[in-house]
């Protein structure tokens, strides 16, 4: 058994995919018209086989009031590990993507939090430990 797809939430299934393909580098593994919607999801193009991410509309009554709270705290909805955040971190603010923290050595990580765009604020993770 393996963690087949986790779900992201977002305000806009196009512009996600835009971002999460365009800025952080993830490639499309599944595109399907389902509706007024689509099965939508991003893998890591250097392994297709590898866990996919789901970008979910938020049209569920209870994301919404989950995820707006979640981003009014400044907290991350789930986090992408990186081999060196400084280097994303300069990669992604020369693209234009919004860090809500720098990058911030807590000891056995080092950490960085960004907005998609699309509703979620995403941590970046360096084990250094």
């Amino acid at each position: 058994m393996k963690l087949q797809t986790v779900s992201i939430f977002v305000d806009d299934q196009q512009r996600a995919a835009d971002f999460y393909t365009t800025k952080l580098g993830f490639a499309i593994a599944a595109d399907v018209p389902m509706g007024a919607h689509r099965w939508l999801t991003v893998v890591d193009p250097a392994r297709p086989d590898s866990t996919q991410i789901s970008l979910e509309p938020k049209d569920h009554p209870a994301v919404s009031p989950f995820v707006d709270a979640l981003v009014a705290d400044g907290i991350p909805f789930c986090v992408l590990g990186v081999d060196d955040v400084q280097a994303e971190y300069d990669r992604l603010v020369a693209l234009g993507v919004t860090f809500t923290q720098p990058p911030t050595d807590m000891g056995p990580v080092i950490i960085a939090v960004l907005d998609d765009t699309c509703g979620n604020l995403l941590q970046l993770a360096q084990f250094t430990g």
